[in-house]
């Protein structure tokens, strides 16, 4: 039943992955016609058509799509309009800056984010826990590019620090990271703190407690695996959510990576390397999920039994 459950949940992720090429198929196709930015302007109508016809525009729309969707179930997503090479190689060049980024960003976000959530659930209600949340939320609700700027002014305009964009040295990837890794940081501390507080009320802390357990026992052997699983779940959103969410940082400091790749192709109508990107960052958060899902059965055996049971 088990496997059941996930089989159909491995169906509901490819139909999710074929909703999302589908739907960004249709919207670069309606937005315009891609020879119209990379031709001249004074391409004449025949140059114009012979192109059209190189990259299969001249097809209906309903044939470009089966012909791509059947193009991409055999790993063939085209070439790029801009570099006429292959899309998926085009796009896989850029992968390793992307992951860099966001393996940083990640930990940086574990190590800072957490530790937070829970000092602030351990000292509820005390100075340094409304400090900490107001931190949090700050860091939550600032907008990527807006914080990217502002470090830019000062730690590269002002103090002259570091360095504004590249990816050359470590120096290159504190500013980007922080960026990146400030508003997952601050959601996994509102969540960590949440979940701690709702576990230190538990009836199985208080007899821990009255049984005279150590409390950084309590907290280390009692509390915080029970505290991990929604963590856990926002976490999984986290990972996948920082390639896409890359696009604005990569962009604001040169970072070369997909997503300054995605800005580029898009502003190119390099349909074939968007839609891979695209279809790389569905992937992304569809393989996390299905992370998230097997982490909960290893952490709270209710959930995997849970599942089994949806699933038959």
């Amino acid at each position: 039943m088990t496997a059941r459950f996930f089989l159909v949940k491995l169906v509901r992720a490819m139909l999710t992955l074929l909703l999302v090429v589908s739907f960004v198929f249709v919207i670069l196709r309606v937005s315009g016609d891609p020879t119209d930015i990379l031709l001249p302007d004074d391409a004449t109508a025949d140059t114009i058509e012979y192109y059209r016809t190189a990259w299969g525009l001249d097809k209906p729309l309903h044939e470009q799509y089966v012909r791509y969707v059947w193009s991409v179930l055999h790993g063939d997503f085209g070439i790029s309009l801009q570099d006429n090479r292959d899309a998926l190689q085009v796009v896989l060049e850029r992968v390793p800056a992307t992951l860099q980024l966001g393996l940083a960003a990640l930990v940086f976000s574990i190590m800072l984010g957490i530790p937070l959530g829970i000092f602030a659930a351990l000292h509820r209600n005390s100075m340094a826990d409304r400090l900490t949340m107001s931190f949090a939320v700050l860091g939550y609700a600032m907008p990527n590019f807006f914080l990217g700027i502002l470090l830019i002014l000062l730690f590269t305009m002002s103090l002259q620090w570091l360095p504004s964009s590249g990816s050359a040295t470590l120096w290159h990837m504190i500013m980007p990271v922080a960026t990146l890794g400030m508003a997952a940081a601050g959601t996994l501390a509102r969540f960590s703190r949440s979940a701690m507080l709702e576990v230190l009320s538990q009836s199985y802390m208080r007899t821990a407690k009255a049984k005279g357990a150590p409390r950084l026992r309590r907290i280390g052997w009692h509390a915080m695996p029970n505290a991990a699983i929604p963590v856990v779940t926002v976490l999984g959103f986290k990972i996948g959510g920082l390639i896409s969410g890359a696009l604005v940082t990569e962009t604001v400091f040169a970072w070369p990576g997909i997503g300054r790749l995605l800005v580029m192709a898009v502003s190119n109508r390099d349909l074939p390397v968007v839609q891979a990107v695209v279809l790389l960052v569905g992937f992304t958060m569809v393989v996390t999920n299905l992370i998230v899902d097997f982490l909960y059965g290893w952490l709270d055996p209710r959930v995997r039994v849970s599942g089994a049971s949806q699933g038959a």
